[in-house]
């Protein structure tokens, strides 16, 4: 507002100047013209340092639905990626688990074939108590593999849906992205599946030298009873 009452002030002083000029007796006609350049200049000049100027806009244009369903495509790989992480976090801990319960049984399995014949049967059955409840262990931790091993595998299929989705959209780079995710998830996977795989290998193991040691020691019983039994009954009548 003060530009313009600025501007406003200064039009009338240049009209007032020029009437003045204009009204003077015999006015050379080339002062006259140039008084009139002046004053239209002025007023030009006025006009812009006033503010007086338009100042064009952009109008911004519609987004065209390919690029809306590119950004959709974008984050639905985003979600999907989001979500297939989460789930291979869960199964990789739940592997980890499984595989440390595993090798805890192993090593109290072994402890108890090291020591047949030298516990009490208090001592045994405490021993016993502790071994099964470690096998209890073993199977929650292998339910809670199943578990998070059905949801990363739900969690794979719409990572590659998406990623398939995201190309067909036009969307290369997202398409890319959930692949790139896709492949890091099962590599990360298959190495914490190779734990368990050592684990079940061993436990295997241990059953049949369990097995194995289980046998001899019987054995050994039912030779330690005939060589206690009395002479006098094995003596021919």
């Amino acid at each position: 507002m003060a530009a313009l009452r600025k501007g406003a002030v200064y039009l009338r002083f240049v009209r007032s100047s020029g009437g003045v000029l204009l009204s003077s007796r015999k006015p050379a006609v080339s002062k006259l013209g140039k008084w009139r350049n002046i004053l239209y200049t002025g007023v030009a000049s006025l006009a812009v340092g006033g503010g007086l100027c338009a100042v064009p806009f952009k109008q911004v244009e519609p987004l065209s639905h390919d690029s809306l369903i590119k950004r959709a495509a974008s984050l639905a790989t985003d979600s999907s990626s989001t979500f297939l992480s989460q789930t291979s976090l869960a199964l990789i801990d739940a592997v980890t688990e499984y595989a440390k319960a595993v090798h805890t049984l192993i090593a109290l399995q072994k402890r108890y074939l090291d020591s047949l014949g030298k516990l009490t049967p208090a001592e045994e059955d405490s021993v016993w108590q502790v071994i099964i409840g470690q096998r209890a262990k073993v199977n929650d931790r292998q339910e809670d593999c199943k578990h998070f091993e059905s949801t990363w595998f739900s969690a794979m299929k719409l990572c590659e849906a998406a990623a398939e989705a995201a190309y067909t959209s036009g969307a290369e780079h997202a398409s890319v992205t959930a692949r790139t995710n896709i492949q890091l998830a099962q590599s990360q996977v298959e190495e914490a599946r190779k734990l368990s795989l050592d684990a079940d290998k061993k436990l295997a193991e241990t059953k049949v030298m369990e097995v194995q040691r289980m046998a001899q020691y019987a054995a050994s019983l039912e030779n330690n009873e005939e060589e206690e039994v009395p002479e006098a009954y094995l003596r021919e009548d």
